[in-house]
């Protein structure tokens, strides 16, 4: 649905109506809060939150060649991927750098790939565009479809109250093809904030259902409605990358220290022979954790200096609600990212020191 030139999901009037602050997100009309991002971000590390994920999009491949066509544009190994297994990985264009980060689950007759909301139709027509020559059928679950995310230290808690069960049994990147409370789903148990969490896919005309009956559940434990300002800070506190930010044209998964996500070991696909190109000569850069001395916030584009000298970028920074320290991610030279390094981030023309430190900044773990 569509109002004007933002998108809304399909719990949009749901988030107005609980009084949440709306504001544009890669051209959707999205809940950034509904009390204080600080309030939601310890909701979420001390119980749970809800959270709308409907607007990233979701892609089924179906036909003989589905994981041969994923395996050409992804840079995981997706042959290898069991019915029920979910994995990230990177889609890379010639010159290996990131045109998206994206989670592709194997079902039981498909695959699914979630991309970002921002990179939806870009995404689209790079598949479209490299189909040539694989018999693959690639439908747009967006609109018929809706997603959410609930994720908490106390998650598996509201699965209990939920009677759901079956969710209780998939490990850490795992998803299933089932029914949450009579609603028919695609559950997976991933997350993007460093601590438990479900995901749910279910038809749109009933997602609001579940949407309710998931806050209804987990109002005696804790559980709130949250927005994207949580979702923001969780995720850089457990050093998880963001497109825009960490990720993006310009930038390779090796030098983003994602060499998890690619298996140059496997046959041919897309970047393929510029990553081997990165691995033999090695990255001149290094993503990597700062801990400012200091509490204000080192903001994306802030210039990392070492010895007055410009040496490296913020790419996304905040106050810790957690650690209650400002905490940043930066990409700078090999030779300043062991961690104890000092630094300085230049904020508004003044100075900050800074200290590398490992990633994550937090493990639930």
């Amino acid at each position: 649905m569509s109002e004007g030139s933002l998108f809304q999901t399909v719990f949009h009037d749901w988030h107005v109506a609980a009084g949440a602050r709306m504001v544009e997100f890669g051209g959707w009309h999205m809940p950034v809060q509904y009390s204080t991002i600080v309030e939601e971000h310890h909701a979420v590390r001390r119980a749970a939150g809800l959270f709308d994920v409907a607007h990233m999009g979701r892609l089924q491949f179906t036909g003989p060649d589905a994981c041969r066509f994923l395996d050409h544009v992804l840079t995981n190994d997706v042959s290898k991927l069991k019915v029920g297994q979910v994995r990230y990985a990177l889609v890379t264009n010639e010159a290996g750098f990131v045109l998206d980060d994206v989670l592709v689950y194997r079902l039981n007759n498909s695959y699914l790939l979630v991309v970002n909301a921002s990179n939806r139709q870009k995404i689209w027509d790079w598949l479209q565009n490299h189909r040539g020559g694989f018999d693959v059928t690639i439908d747009n679950l967006a609109d018929s479809h809706a997603m959410l995310a609930m994720q908490g230290a106390r998650a598996a808690e509201v699965i209990r109250a939920l009677q759901a069960d079956e969710l209780l049994s998939l490990k850490y990147y795992q998803a299933v093809e089932t029914s949450v409370l009579g609603y028919p789903a695609i559950a997976s148990r991933t997350g993007y904030t460093g601590e438990d969490g479900f995901e749910m896919i279910a038809p749109a005309n009933q997602a609001i259902g579940l949407w309710e009956k998931i806050i209804s559940a987990g109002n005696n434990i804790g559980l709130v409605p949250a927005g994207l300002g949580c979702r923001d800070t969780l995720r850089l506190e457990a050093a998880m990358p963001l497109y825009g930010h960490e990720l993006d044209e310009a930038t390779d998964p090796l030098t983003a220290g994602l060499n998890f996500a690619v298996k140059l070991q496997k046959p041919d696909f897309i970047g393929k022979s510029a990553l081997h190109e990165v691995e033999s000569k090695g990255a001149s850069r290094k993503r990597v954790g700062l801990q400012l001395a200091g509490r204000r916030i080192a903001r994306e584009g802030s210039q990392v200096m070492s010895n007055n000298q410009a040496v490296g970028t913020v790419t996304s920074g905040t106050f810790s609600p957690t650690l209650e320290c400002s905490i940043a991610m930066a990409y700078v030279p090999l030779a300043l990212s062991a961690p104890g390094t000092k630094v300085q981030v230049d904020i508004r023309g003044k100075q900050e020191e800074a200290t590398v430190v490992d990633l994550p900044f937090y493990s639930a773990k």
